[in-house]
């Protein structure tokens, strides 16, 4: 009897183009079109069964071209697979199609890996930073980003409201008291 993801890449396989097919470690990598990758990704969900978007990331290979990658991490729930799947990305054409109206949870993946890496999500509905303040001109987990990073202008923004959790129910209070006592989550809330 075949594997759950042998049975899945072979189905892939028949149906979408697919340029390396990578196994380590008992993990299946593949590397697929990027025109492809919503298609790719609702057959996926709907005919395989692999309900859940666990993870999507950014990867940045500097000095080759193309030089970024998009990889998406695959869970089907019922049988314990997972899939990697990944597309490449030139820096000329920094876009991808958005998977958000395959899986919901890519939103906040998406976006950070515009807000980090500068590739844009064709399709996504709000597309705007995540981490950085908007305006920011840099993408800060790029390669050729300085590891002391770069001088910019912080908008006053930034710094206007108060943090929302200081005083609050999970913020540490200084005392000498042991670790277990200073876990804010072990005191009582008022």
């Amino acid at each position: 009897m075949a594997s759950p993801i042998n049975a899945a890449v072979s189905a892939i396989q028949a149906k979408f183009k697919v340029a390396q097919k990578t196994e380590f470690r008992g993990e299946t990598t593949l590397l697929v079109e990027r025109a492809e990758i919503r298609e790719l990704c609702a057959f996926c969900k709907e005919t395989l069964s692999f309900d859940m978007l666990l993870d999507l990331s950014g990867v940045d290979n500097f000095g080759e071209e193309p030089r970024f990658e998009v990889v998406y991490e695959l869970y089907q729930m019922a049988t314990d697979a997972h899939l990697r799947l990944k597309i490449t990305v030139s820096e000329d054409e920094l876009s991808v199609p958005s998977v958000i109206g395959v899986w919901p949870t890519a939103d906040w993946h998406e976006r950070e890996a515009w807000d980090m890496y500068g590739i844009g999500f064709s399709g996504h509905p709000d597309l705007r930073r995540i981490l950085m303040w908007e305006g920011y001109p840099f993408f800060p987990l790029r390669k050729d980003f300085p590891l002391a990073g770069r001088a910019s202008e912080m908008p006053d923004v930034a710094f206007s409201k108060a943090a929302p959790l200081a005083g609050g129910p999970f913020v540490t209070v200084p005392s000498t008291a042991t670790t277990k006592d200073r876990e804010p989550r072990s005191r009582e809330q008022s």
